[in-house]
């Protein structure tokens, strides 16, 4: 696979209340040499977000407290974050939905179960350019 080689050292955070969801994720990206950060709500991403400032993020929308709208619209108002890459995660893959995410800032929507290619997919489309 041409493009693994173009993820080595890409930081991408994780955010899902699913533990399951996150330790797949972890494990396809990890293999294709990306460094991850796991968060399991809105709330302890914003904080992991502010100390490790991840290249792309991937963002699961049904969780408690913050979900992942509005953990993305917070992300986007920031002006540090504005142009981190959010990907939505999501099991429902209603219209509505990809267009509520698009309302909040979300650069791509992702519907789960994911493979491990469309996460990949995902992550170099966003992926800075190494030189």
């Amino acid at each position: 696979m041409a493009e693994a080689a173009n993820l080595r050292g890409v930081k991408v955070m994780v955010i899902d209340d699913s533990n399951t969801i996150r330790r797949s994720a972890e494990i396809f990206l990890v293999q294709a040499g990306c460094q991850v950060l796991l968060a399991e709500d809105g709330f302890d991403a914003l904080s992991k977000i502010a100390d490790h400032q991840p290249d792309i993020v991937f963002c699961d929308i049904m969780m408690p407290r913050l979900d992942g709208y509005q953990t993305c619209a917070l992300i986007k108002k920031n002006s540090r974050f504005r142009a981190t890459p959010v990907i939505m995660l999501s099991s429902k893959d209603g219209l509505f939905d990809r267009a509520r995410g698009r309302m909040v800032g979300s650069d791509q929507y992702l519907t789960k179960p994911f493979t491990k290619d469309s996460l990949l997919q995902a992550v170099a489309s966003f992926a800075p350019q190494q030189v």
